[in-house]
């Protein structure tokens, strides 16, 4: 919050030139510069106030959103309860989620329980959330596996995912003892759609739990909200996030 200066106690500014007078107003000799008349404190503070909702409303649609982690499906690298920054920088301009990425993305359909959705419970939280001061609830953050026109696939010999043929490395990001995947699959993403997954592959409701539903467990590009790039509290677990060197192999 800015402190209001102190009130400006000279007098008026005034301009003379010679052989005429000087004071307020203007004449055929000279001309007076007006004291510019200072805002009450209490419109300053209003005035700060909405400029700083203005940019908040701006920052949340175009830039910059917090949200919490609701669940374990994405252990050990978000953890239940983490407040996590998603960045939309990185899909302007018709860009789009890249694998490896870990996105934050609107319900599909019926993929959260109420636990997962829950909305803030208090009327200053609900209100902080609308201007993007307050960690959101209600969408799911899973890791993108494969973007459209991919073919994604469980497993090859050696129990890896393989993206276009090309077995993905995972053990940099998967929980502790995870194995890629216990279900099996074999799916080609359509245009305009990704396949995610949690990095707690026992315990993540991800692409491949939701292989049966409308849409074949796949989620459109356009529900992304943005990419997770920081974990910013507990500070305990605070860390700047990256894509993992396994995807850059795959074509």
């Amino acid at each position: 919050m800015t402190q209001a200066p102190d009130k400006d106690d000279r007098g008026p500014v005034t301009s003379s030139s010679p052989g005429g007078t000087s004071g307020e107003g203007t004449g055929p000799t000279g001309a007076t510069v007006r004291a510019r008349q200072q805002l009450p404190v209490w419109q300053e503070m209003l005035l700060l106030l909405a400029v700083a909702l203005v940019l908040a409303i701006l920052i949340k649609a175009f830039f910059m959103q917090a949200f919490y982690i609701p669940s374990a499906s994405m252990n050990d690298t978000l953890v239940e309860n983490d407040r996590i920054l998603v960045q939309k920088v990185s899909y302007w301009g018709g860009g789009g989620p890249a694998r490896g990425d870990i996105v934050v993305f609107a319900d599909p359909g019926g993929w959260l329980d109420a636990s997962e959705s829950r909305a803030p419970g208090n009327p200053l939280a609900k209100v902080l959330e609308t201007f993007g001061l307050y960690p959101t609830g209600g969408h799911l953050v899973k890791r993108v596996i494969g973007v459209g026109g991919d073919e994604v696939k469980c497993c090859d010999a050696q129990g890896r995912i393989t993206v276009n043929g090309v077995p993905l490395n995972e053990k940099s990001y998967l929980a502790r003892g995870e194995q890629p995947s216990i279900s099996h699959f074999d799916v080609k993403v359509k245009p305009g759609y990704i396949w995610v997954q949690g990095d707690n592959r026992s315990n993540s409701a991800d692409s491949r739990v939701h292989l049966g539903d409308p849409g074949g467990g796949q989620v459109p590009a356009d529900d992304v909200v943005g990419k997770v790039f920081a974990v910013v509290w507990p500070l305990g677990h605070a860390k700047v996030l990256h894509t993992p060197a396994t995807f850059e192999s795959v074509k």
